[in-house]
């Protein structure tokens, strides 16, 4: 098949020295459906999501479907836990607005994603959910045009940690603050700071929200 006719790319699993990653074997990993040419919208975008309720979509900048299968028992209960602590942090702090896995933000660059759980200064969101208000309901925006100042995202078995860093990166360069990858395969956590090399730590008891999430400190026990 011409690279011209081949349209969906596996994602393949790799170490961070390029090697397969020692999992990847039997396990499904992302999909990208090259859409470009259509130049999908937003209310496109969202359609094609609620038609494919069990998957989860994204956009690269490119203009690339990410078609991601469904998490499994465990990592879907490890999500849950990690949005429910960020959730209840952001309300006792009160300075900004937590967001869970289902919301898309469109950054600077076109891409669509949704992080497993994010957060933004309150003024940011109030700022978009004004502009929204002036106007006409067909050109309101679905997904919020803005990165998020935090970022959070869980690997499971079925993506890829390549493209996950790499979807770390895409969120530094388009303005978020600070970003953590959790990776249980390996037992990692990649720090991402902007303007930075990103940190990694072993198995870490805790990772700190630092000053982007004052007094935000993760305990991962129960996430290794």
């Amino acid at each position: 098949m011409s690279t011209q006719q081949q349209t969906v790319v596996d994602i393949v699993p790799q170490d961070e020295g390029g090697k397969a990653e020692p999992n990847a074997p039997g396990l499904p990993t992302p999909l990208l459906l090259d859409l470009s040419s259509l130049a999908l919208t937003d209310v496109q975008l969202e359609r094609i999501s609620c038609d494919n309720g069990d998957l989860q979509l994204e956009l690269t900048a490119k203009g690339e479907l990410v078609i991601v299968p469904p998490s499994g028992y465990y990592a879907s209960h490890k999500e849950g836990k990690l949005f429910f602590r960020v959730m209840l942090w952001a309300e006792q702090d009160g300075s900004g607005v937590a967001f869970g896995p289902s919301a898309g933000f469109r950054l600077p660059n076109g891409a669509v994603y949704a992080p497993d759980a994010s957060w933004v200064l309150k003024e940011r969101c109030e700022s978009w959910e004004q502009a929204q208000e002036g106007k006409p309901p067909e050109e309101r925006e679905t997904f919020a045009s803005l990165c998020p100042d935090f970022v959070l995202e869980l690997r499971s078995p079925t993506e890829t940690l390549a493209y996950q860093r790499r979807k770390m990166e895409e969120y530094m360069e388009n303005g978020c603050r600070l970003g953590w990858l959790i990776d249980p395969v390996q037992k990692r956590v990649h720090i991402y700071r902007p303007g930075a090399e990103t940190e990694v730590l072993e198995g870490p008891a805790t990772v700190s929200g630092e000053t982007v999430l004052p007094g935000f400190e993760l305990d991962l026990q129960e996430i290794w």
